[in-house]
């Protein structure tokens, strides 16, 4: 999912940068939609124009950005994809 949209995304991040950096991005397929000042107007737009499609939006910076999931690190929440019941009976 999103695969088209992350590999636009990053071949044309380069020359984003130069221009647009700090700003959001909405992407759709291999198509820049726009830019925005932030993810809201982003997510906002993309929702208006593409309902319950997928689309991407994404800063435009240079360093990747880091998610910390607190309850995942400290093992009270499983990233697993398998329902609880089939984790319980041992299953992975």
């Amino acid at each position: 999912m999103l695969e088209t949209e992350l590999k636009f995304f990053y071949e044309n991040l380069p020359q984003w940068l130069e221009k647009h950096a700090d700003r959001v991005a909405l992407v759709k397929g291999a198509e820049l939609v726009g830019l925005f000042d932030n993810e809201e107007q982003a997510v906002a737009t993309g929702a208006r124009l593409f309902g319950l499609e997928s689309f991407l939006v994404r800063r435009v910076e240079a360093e990747e950005p880091s998610f910390d999931v607190p309850a995942l690190t400290f093992g009270l929440l499983c990233a697993s994809n398998l329902p609880p019941i089939a984790r319980s009976q041992g299953q992975s």
